[in-house]
């Protein structure tokens, strides 16, 4: 099932630190400029990628990943971030970010501990590509944690880029470690490191966040089907007037076309499911109001009350005023 992924108070956040107006950035990939601010926003996972597109086309420089992995505010930290932040050592924090990561964002977390060699892969989830600035930044940001946490001069051993992926000098003289072209996005650490101690680890306020983490995961992993969330916000929309396929995609946090595919995949449509919603507001205000019919037809976003009668009909093959006469 595709999950979606939240985007809020944080982005906001290191937008206003970048000098970025979202008003301005989220247009370029489809999404309302009012987006986060709205209640909860949350994206499916290529609009999540094309906002970090967005975001690396409209400041540029080699050097922007660097600036990001370094500048996350710990007032940004999510409760993945924080309970990481708590973990024991580096190994224990990367263990946990690649339970939780995914609950916040379209990549996954490896680890492979050995004698003398750890290594931390950052990969898109479901084989997704990762946007350049998203993967250096996050391999920046995993040295930097591990720095903050431990208050030593932690180095890699060596970075590793895909072919074609390397970046300027500036990184391998932040990294402290040479920059090499592998097969994927990692960094490879002596285990003595990747095992020093946190001085942030606090064992007690762990297990605060663990239990609602766990929450979020088990609620992820049953997420109600994009055609049954449809139908809640437009029983919502309907009264509005908002009966749109773009309100619809902008109140599910997907981009117009996702919400097509999601929905072609489980076999419907806007249309069919916009018929559905329709069908049940009628019904609902026939049987509990006495809102005339031209009336109930307005509120479920007809412009022509003969038009409601007709779709009506076509629904449940009586009239509005039959099944008002049921009620």
């Amino acid at each position: 099932m595709s999950r979606t992924y939240p985007v809020g108070a944080s982005w906001q956040l290191v937008l206003h630190d970048l000098g970025v107006d979202p008003a301005d950035l989220l247009p370029r990939v489809g999404l309302p400029p009012d987006l986060l601010t709205q209640d909860r926003p949350r994206l499916d996972a290529a609009s999540w990628l094309g906002l970090w597109e967005a975001l690396q086309d409209a400041l540029g420089g080699d050097d922007l990943a660097l600036r990001l992995g370094q500048g996350v505010p710990v007032e940004a930290y999510d409760p993945s971030l924080l309970a990481a932040l708590c973990s024991q050592d580096l190994v224990g924090a990367v263990e946990r970010l690649s339970t939780y990561k995914q609950l916040t964002c379209p990549f996954a977390l490896g680890l492979d501990e050995g004698a003398a060699r750890t290594t931390v892969e950052v990969r898109g989830a479901d084989g997704l590509t990762l946007p350049r600035t998203l993967a250096r930044m996050e391999l920046v940001f995993l040295v930097h944690f591990a720095r903050r946490a431990t208050r030593a001069e932690i180095r890699p051993l060596e970075v590793q880029v895909p072919a074609g992926e390397l970046p300027g000098p500036a990184y391998a003289a932040w990294f402290g470690a040479p920059v090499r072209e592998g097969g994927g996005w990692c960094l490879v650490f002596r285990t003595e490191d990747a095992r020093r101690p946190f001085l942030t680890a606090n064992a007690a306020l762990q297990q605060v966040y663990e239990p609602e983490l766990q929450r979020r995961l088990a609620q992820a992993r049953t997420e109600a089907p994009t055609a049954e969330r449809l139908r809640g916000r437009l029983l919502e929309l309907l009264p509005s007037g908002r009966t749109t396929i773009e309100a619809a995609a902008r109140a599910l946090g997907l981009s117009v076309r996702s919400l097509q595919r999601r929905l072609r995949e489980e076999g419907t449509s806007f249309q069919a499911e916009l018929a559905t919603a329709r069908e049940r507001l009628a019904t609902h205000y026939l049987r509990t109001s006495s809102l005339p019919p031209a009336e109930i037809s307005f509120l479920l976003g007809y412009d022509d009350p003969n038009s409601f009668f007709r779709a009506f009909h076509a629904w449940t093959g009586r009239t509005p005023e039959g099944v008002r006469g049921e009620a």
